[in-house]
């Protein structure tokens, strides 16, 4: 007797499911857009100092007789620098960082280098070569004490009239805490002098010579002279008081660039690792 054939079957195996539920990507993904959403807005809004900075230097007219020295090229260069990372910040949030997240990266990157080093350099980071970089310390120094510069200098202060405005201020008012560096530098003699005042451009001499506190003479109190056109221009205190006015200007900026970029760097770098993160969770 044939036996009556039954169809056999072969169990199914389970096929794994490889997709992952949508709404669990989007639970994962959630807290991270959070995390990126202020890094996001940081960004962009640190732009607007930069911004504001360009516009400051743009339209500041340069005073105290700044003009003088080979300073042209550097404000161009900074003007220049600061426009291109203000673009290139945020077009890299707007268009490359969800497409190109690498190359916007490096984009962000170089700029962001090179006006940090440019703020070092402000600040007078670079002792050694300070002298070869416009716009440092050392670099003010060596200009100002050289005396082909300093004769066009001292002209341009005397044609500013700083020092003929003050004479109509009152004796009292000759306090070393209420004039400026270049005030206190060439319209009146070092305290150190201990010279009586007259009036504004007469300062009578005593008969001793006076020492600084090393022991060496003090060369200023022989410079003056009780000449409205004199007065202490050719003092070293002059000059002193020239770079340090220039000194705390660019100091500023250089600050200004330091932080920052310092602070853009970290931001970008924030939203590059989130953006992975949130790439490959």
């Amino acid at each position: 007797m044939a036996e009556d054939a039954r169809p056999t079957t072969t169990p199914k195996t389970p096929v794994a499911n490889n997709h992952q539920d949508p709404t669990m990507a989007e639970a994962k993904a959630s807290p991270i857009k959070r995390i990126m959403l202020p890094f996001t807005i940081l960004s962009f809004l640190l732009s607007f100092p930069i911004l504001f900075c360009v516009v400051w230097l743009l339209y500041i007219r340069e005073g105290n007789c700044e003009h003088l020295l080979p300073l042209e090229k550097l404000h161009v260069g900074i003007v220049f620098g600061l426009i291109v990372l203000f673009v290139i910040s945020n077009g890299v949030l707007v268009f490359l960082r969800s497409r190109f997240l690498m190359l916007g990266l490096i984009l962000v990157m170089v700029p962001l280098l090179v006006i940090l080093t440019i703020g070092l350099a402000l600040i007078g980071a670079y002792t050694i070569d300070g002298r070869l970089i416009p716009g440092s310390p050392v670099w003010f120094s060596m200009m100002v004490n050289n005396d082909s510069n300093w004769n066009a200098i001292e002209s341009c202060i005397y044609n500013t009239r700083t020092c003929q405005d003050l004479a109509f201020q009152w004796s009292y008012d000759f306090s070393t805490n209420k004039l400026s560096p270049i005030e206190s530098g060439c319209c009146i003699p070092p305290s150190i002098c201990d010279m009586k005042y007259v009036n504004a451009t007469c300062w009578e001499k005593k008969p001793i010579v006076y020492e600084v506190s090393n022991g060496e003479y003090d060369i200023d109190c022989d410079l003056w002279q009780n000449d409205a056109t004199k007065l202490c221009y050719d003092c070293y205190a002059c000059r002193k008081g020239f770079i340090s006015t220039l000194r705390q200007k660019w100091y500023r900026l250089g600050v200004f660039l330091v932080v920052v970029t310092i602070l853009l760097i970290a931001s970008h770098m924030l939203l590059f690792i989130t953006t992975m993160w949130e790439r490959h969770a």
